[in-house]
């Protein structure tokens, strides 16, 4: 049976509206934390001129797969085992990497390492998109993001809703620069991070 998660239905349509324009002259993409592989599908059908390239670790590239197997797309790669504090990454040919809500569920070495690869992995003029929510100068940007992260914490202490400034600093001693910062439903942000040419 392939996994499912009502969230991608949910954020799939402003995310895609978000990501359209910025992706018309990329040709591939790496998404990194595919999960279900609903968002690969949606948005690999919905952008056909991009080879769809899915990871995540081990134990979900089987429910990614089924999703592949039933969309039957051809610009949908199958999905790349990918463990972002590897020091080897796939050798991959992109100019665009995607990420919806990893860096809150990620460790903060985690996130340092994801940066960190994400860096030498685009060429000049790259774009790392990161979605979710994230913290302005260590404050909560509503009610709901402050209890979603007593939760993420209560969970898995290593984990957090995470800061914008922090995640910025990141980006740039790996290169990258912040070109978008787009609002998006539901208390979330599309950081979009443009490679140094």
């Amino acid at each position: 049976m392939k996994p499912y998660a009502e969230s991608c239905d949910q954020n799939r349509e402003p995310i895609l509206e978000a990501l359209r324009p910025l992706l018309v002259n990329c040709s591939a993409i790496l998404e990194i934390g595919s999960g279900t592989g609903q968002h690969a599908v949606y948005f690999a059908k919905a952008m056909p001129h991009l080879t769809w390239l899915p990871s995540d670790r081990g134990e979900n590239l089987p429910g990614i797969q089924l999703w592949r197997q039933e969309a039957g797309l051809s610009n949908l790669e199958a999905p790349l085992e990918l463990d972002v504090t590897r020091e080897s990454w796939p050798d991959l040919d992109a100019q665009a990497v995607f990420s919806a809500n990893t860096a809150h569920i990620m460790s903060w070495e985690q996130v340092q390492a994801m940066f960190h690869g994400v860096g030498k992995l685009l060429p000049a003029d790259g774009l790392f998109l990161l979605y979710g929510p994230f913290n302005y100068n260590g404050e909560y940007t509503s009610d709901s993001n402050r209890r979603f992260d007593a939760w993420l914490k209560a969970r898995d202490p290593q984990s957090g809703v995470r800061d914008f400034t922090a995640l910025d600093l990141l980006a740039e001693q790996e290169g990258m620069h912040l070109q978008d910062d787009i609002a998006m439903p539901v208390n979330n942000r599309i950081l979009c991070w443009r490679k140094s040419g």
